[in-house]
């Protein structure tokens, strides 16, 4: 077995890479990676093509696809979103990451985002019975994102099978939940969630979606803002948590790999996470100051710390937030129309991933 194949079949108590990564270089990162949003079908040839031309040449390892409910499903059809990919356009990405040299992770928002403005998304269209607050806020007005409720008695069948099978169609050996900007959790138009304590919630929530994910030898990766206290960091309620979810921190499994995003400014959080026993990857998106202020921090806590805590540090995971892959991956060959925002995500990641290669990729 090759190092590079070593590396991506290891695994040990969670950890990503095997120590066969880390040892001939302690200060190699063992995540480089980025994060999109899935395709559509007609866009795939350009995204093929930024895996095999781009991505490779970056030096980008990981690739976070979010498809969400975007994907043909079979087990529960009626979740599936209208110009869903197919099992073969999956396999396309994957065989093209593979090609490359990447590892893909597939993600589907679970528990919050269950709409965006005015739309909601397939799983409460298809199950509006698994609403965590039924019947209210039509038009989602007056709210961010609706949620599913965690203790419905029938939504976890249909959320395993979800995870399953998009899990399978991308031979994975880790998922992305998401779980960010949780707004709506433990609600008083919930009859089973009312009075309950948030966090517990959460945190129960964490361990399921966790332990169904562990069964199948897969690794669970998630947001980690809805783990911060937005008081206590200053961090306010969307990079952290003010509606009392953060005590769940000290109740899920530390084998989870947390996604620690800050898009505004370079806080120390990662490093945080790191010492309270998680797995950590920086996430940024649009500003390269921020990108390279985190990436800073990563490499000083593995420069600094104990090996305990700097082999918790993983890396980094470029976010786009682009109108999906085909968006940056126009953006990155300066083709087409182009989305401002994706120029912007475009930007740092190029700089973010110039300096890592100026550094050896470390």
């Amino acid at each position: 077995m090759t190092v590079r194949a070593a590396c991506h079949a290891a695994r040990c108590g969670g950890l990503l890479f095997s120590a066969i990564c880390l040892g001939a270089d302690p200060a190699a990162l063992p995540v480089r990676g980025l994060h999109v949003g899935a395709p559509s079908a007609d866009e795939l040839p350009v995204c093929l093509r930024l895996i095999r031309e781009g991505l490779a040449k970056e030096g980008v390892n990981t690739l976070v696809v979010e498809f969400g409910y975007r994907y043909q499903f079979t087990k529960r059809p009626e979740v599936a979103e209208e110009n869903a990919l197919s099992r073969d356009d999956v396999q396309a990405l994957l065989a093209a990451c593979r090609q490359a040299g990447v590892r893909m992770i597939p993600q589907i928002n679970l528990l919050g985002h269950q709409s965006w403005s005015k739309t909601t998304h397939s799983l409460l269209r298809a199950h509006p019975e698994f609403d965590e607050t039924p019947g209210k806020y039509p038009n989602n007005e007056g709210i961010y994102c609706r949620s599913y409720c965690p203790l419905h008695p029938g939504v976890h069948a249909v959320v395993f099978d979800l995870i399953d099978e998009l899990a399978e169609v991308s031979e994975a050996d880790a998922f992305h939940v998401g779980m960010d900007e949780v707004f709506l959790i433990g609600e008083d138009d919930c009859p089973r969630c009312q009075g309950k304590n948030k966090a517990e919630l959460f945190a129960q929530e964490v361990r399921m979606l966790r332990d169904h994910l562990a069964r199948s030898n897969r690794t669970m990766w998630m947001w980690g803002d809805r783990l911060l206290d937005g008081n206590l960091t200053g961090l306010g309620k969307w990079e952290a948590s003010q509606n009392e979810t953060h005590p769940a921190v000290h109740a899920i499994p530390k084998d989870v790999v947390v996604c620690d995003w800050h898009y505004e400014r370079a806080v120390p959080t990662a490093t945080w996470f790191a010492l309270e026993g998680f797995q950590v990857v920086s996430a940024p998106w649009r500003k390269a100051g921020v990108a390279l202020g985190q990436l800073e921090l990563i490499r000083s806590a593995r420069q600094h710390a104990t090996p305990a805590v700097a082999s918790r540090m993983l890396g980094v995971l470029s976010t786009s937030w682009a109108g999906g892959m085909g968006g940056f991956a126009r953006a990155y060959f300066r083709e087409g129309q182009l989305n401002p925002s994706a120029v912007e995500a475009v930007a740092c990641f190029r700089a973010l991933f110039e300096d890592l290669r100026n550094a050896g990729l470390r």
